[in-house]
């Protein structure tokens, strides 16, 4: 699944091409995703223009004056400017076509993907209600990670990739970033200190930068939105990496099961 360095490239990556032009339709192909494309909803898209690219967890926001049109890549979506002419996959399942002859092309082979759209007087999605902070704002730090730890006796892996208490940390990162910070995938997150928990909250600051400005990891079912894969995987320490030797000791990396996702560590630089 595309995480937060991806669909931030993502967003990066489509912005140039549309803010600021005016949508001249919509083509839906295939409506059956995640939840039913709004097809007739989407009419009101029609001669209006994007103001913004926005991105909040891992949903995109196209801003327009008359409303919000929300996009999620899913399992296996990715989105693409192309010639408005260019013809379509089968899994390409909807078409924004704007002024000056660009077209925003959602591709989505497993279809978990999703197209919503919300009226400018709407109230906020309800899908978007409750998250917790972007963990490159300035609000998300050490301190509040440790406070929001406080009697939680579930995994610290599992705490910091819950989208209530911080968006957009997926699997991939959480173990980079538990590494980074030399602590235990395992430990009760209730165990981890306000100390520990500033460099965690640094580390995760770290990774997901690192990842983004190197355009997000290289997954099976991702490229950039430039056509380029990503090239963080590379610089992975323990994600995929499990019986390899770890980079900084030596020691051979072991792989556990935490909220029923695997999760490689080091047992000796990790504690």
């Amino acid at each position: 699944m595309p995480e937060l360095p991806e669909v931030e490239t993502t967003r990066r990556g489509i912005a140039p091409h549309i803010e600021g032009r005016a949508i001249r339709g919509v083509t839906v192909r295939e409506p059956r995703l995640r939840w039913p494309v709004p097809v007739a909803a989407l009419d009101a898209l029609t001669g209006t223009t994007v103001t913004a690219v926005e991105r909040r967890a891992k949903y995109l926001l196209l801003r327009t004056a008359r409303g919000t049109l929300m996009l999620h890549l899913g399992m296996s979506g990715s989105l693409r400017v192309v010639p408005p002419d260019t013809p379509a996959a089968i899994h390409d399942h909807v078409d924004i076509l704007f002024d000056g002859d660009a077209c925003l092309r959602l591709r989505d082979p497993r279809r978990f993907g999703s197209v919503l759209w919300f009226d400018a007087d709407a109230p906020d999605p309800a899908l978007l209600a409750g998250l917790g902070p972007e963990p490159l704002d300035t609000a998300f730090d050490g301190d509040y990670l440790y406070e929001r730890s406080r009697g939680r006796r579930r995994s610290v892996k599992d705490f910091i990739m819950d989208g209530r208490i911080v968006v957009g940390v997926g699997n991939i990162y959480a173990a980079e970033a538990l590494f980074d910070a030399g602590i235990h995938p395992a430990r009760a997150a209730g165990r981890v200190g306000r100390a520990r928990y500033r460099a965690l909250a640094q580390a995760i600051k770290r990774v997901l930068a690192e990842a983004i400005e190197k355009g997000g990891t290289t997954l099976r079912d991702f490229t950039s939105a430039s056509g380029a894969p990503g090239y963080f995987r590379i610089s992975l320490a323990v994600y995929g990496r499990a019986g390899a030797p770890c980079r900084r000791c030596g020691t051979t990396l072991r792989t556990r099961r935490l909220g029923q996702r695997a999760t490689v560590y080091c047992p000796r630089c990790q504690t």
